[in-house]
């Protein structure tokens, strides 16, 4: 089967249904804003995971959008009893709903399947038999990512013999490796996924499925449009736009926003102990609020505004003359 290069990544030549093969001159037709807030439920939502849901939430309403609630519960064993529900009470007692029902990753495994099978066909994904210590030991300098060992390509040309343990994505080479955007809160930003990241995991050795193919998949399948989330994750966003690429999906916006600290200098967080948000009163509600506010940077005239409504009458006006709308 011939073979062609398709923006770094080769894919069969004569794979005419393969996303980065295709073109269409149809000229694109703006879609209406379309956002998400993708908590996991590890633990209730605390100090920081509010900042993202208030942001979120703020920016689809700033722009008459639509905002959605995905639970990202795929990693079961990081999951703890009863975390869902209490994280979707909390959303309600906020006042902040989703405008259509919650969709939850642990239902969607087919659908990530499927987007495996298409990328291996494509010739884009290869089975991996590589440990983590293998990789550490295999590389001259150990360059961490979010507790991800940068990979050296070790399988890339075969197994040499080992067992199958996960499946990677091949990325692109040389020049066409380095992935530019424009963050709407943080600004122009490149990562080059050949020499900071390698060929990235997609279904893991214990057989779970990657955060950034499920991510990717449910945000195509949403129509995601516009993604507002964690500064932690901004160090993905490259490896998603290019997976997007590659399933044909297209780029939403990005804009991240800076992470609540804890004490120790670390990302608050429940696995540090965060402390969950304490909403038993209208006044504890609308305190949370203007804290996570506050932090967004947006002015401190918000909180004189006694009402819960007033507030977000009033912080929707904010975010619309400071993000557009």
């Amino acid at each position: 089967m011939a073979l062609a290069s398709v923006q770094g990544a080769t894919v069969p030549a004569d794979a005419a249904a393969h996303p980065l093969t295709t073109h269409d001159s149809t000229p694109p037709v703006a879609p209406r804003y379309r956002g998400r807030f993708a908590p996991s439920p590890t633990g209730p939502l605390h100090r920081g995971s509010l900042v993202t849901a208030l942001a979120s939430w703020l920016d689809a309403r700033a722009h008459d959008g639509i905002w959605i609630v995905r639970m990202e519960d795929l990693d079961e064993p990081r999951c703890v009893p009863g975390a869902a529900d209490d994280i979707l009470d909390t959303l309600s007692r906020l006042g902040l709903h989703s405008d259509e029902p919650i969709v939850w990753q642990s239902r969607r495994h087919a659908l990530y399947e499927q987007a495996l099978a298409d990328l291996t066909a494509w010739g884009l994904v290869y089975p991996c038999g590589c440990t983590r210590r293998e990789i550490a030991d295999s590389l001259t300098r150990v360059h961490a990512r979010h507790s991800t060992l940068a990979y050296p390509g070790t399988c890339r040309d075969g197994l040499h013999g080992k067992t199958a343990r996960a499946w990677r994505l091949r990325v692109p080479d040389a020049d066409a490796a380095r992935m530019h955007f424009n963050d709407r809160w943080m600004g122009p930003q490149t990562q080059d996924l050949a020499t900071e990241v390698g060929d990235f995991v997609l279904k893991r050795a214990d057989g779970q499925w990657a955060y950034q193919l499920a991510v990717v998949v449910d945000d195509q399948l949403q129509d995601i449009t516009d993604i507002v989330r964690g500064a932690d994750l901004l160090d993905s966003t490259a490896r998603q736009i290019y997976l997007q690429a590659c399933l044909g999906a297209p780029t939403p916006r990005y804009l991240h926003v800076p992470l609540v600290m804890a004490d120790d200098g670390e990302k608050l967080s429940k696995q540090n102990g965060a402390a969950p948000l304490t909403l038993d009163t209208p006044a504890a509600i609308l305190a949370a609020l203007k804290a996570a506010a506050a932090h967004l940077g947006l002015p401190a005239a918000l909180n004189a505004i006694a009402h819960r409504d007033d507030f977000y009458a009033a912080a929707i006006q904010v975010w619309r003359e400071r993000f557009g709308g």
